[in-house]
């Protein structure tokens, strides 16, 4: 549970904004979109060798 302490005066959007800052960090909302389906760890392995391939271009690229 998040709890967010709103000082005396504050602005609501404020405290909203603080609220959808802490939930962004805690990832709920991606754990629960990767739970939706399974996906085999060989498919994980791969997708991160791909990314892992593109950052490696990315960087030689600028040098």
């Amino acid at each position: 549970m998040l709890i967010i302490p709103v000082k005396e005066g504050e602005n609501i959007e404020r405290a909203l904004k603080k609220y959808k800052k802490k939930f962004d960090k805690t990832k709920v909302m991606l754990e629960l979109r990767s739970r939706k389906e399974f996906i085999k760890p060989s498919v994980i392995n791969r997708q991160g060798n791909i990314k892992a391939a593109y950052k490696a271009k990315m960087i030689s690229a600028e040098l």
